[in-house]
């Protein structure tokens, strides 16, 4: 099935044709879709200044956004995930990081 959940916590939801953002949109918090086959590429970085460690929600560059995330700063990783769509990009974290990176290892998606 194309839109069986593979993957799902707090922060994101993940099939196998898109993933869903929680608390993407401020001030009401609505989630953001967004198609598999719109990613370009996802990164996966260590916390920092730099990849948004301390960025809650929101942006600070307006390249990168984030979704809500109250914990960001106590993660592991951080993912970038670059749209083939958009210009932007969307900077998440997830509760299971090594599930979230299989994920996107098995779609060839993953830098």
């Amino acid at each position: 099935m194309s839109n069986e959940i593979v993957y799902k916590d707090s922060l994101l939801e993940i099939s196998n044709d898109k993933i869903i953002f929680q608390n993407y949109y401020f001030p009401s918090l609505k989630p953001k879709e967004v198609l598999i086959g719109s990613i370009e590429k996802v990164e996966v970085k260590e916390p920092s200044m730099r990849t948004g460690k301390y960025r809650y929600h929101g942006t600070g560059d307006f390249r990168t956004w984030y979704p809500l995330d109250a914990k960001r700063s106590k993660r592991d990783k951080i993912f970038l995930l670059f749209l083939n769509t958009q210009k932007v990009r969307i900077g998440f974290t997830s509760e299971n990081t090594e599930a979230v990176v299989n994920y996107f290892k098995e779609k060839g998606l993953l830098i």
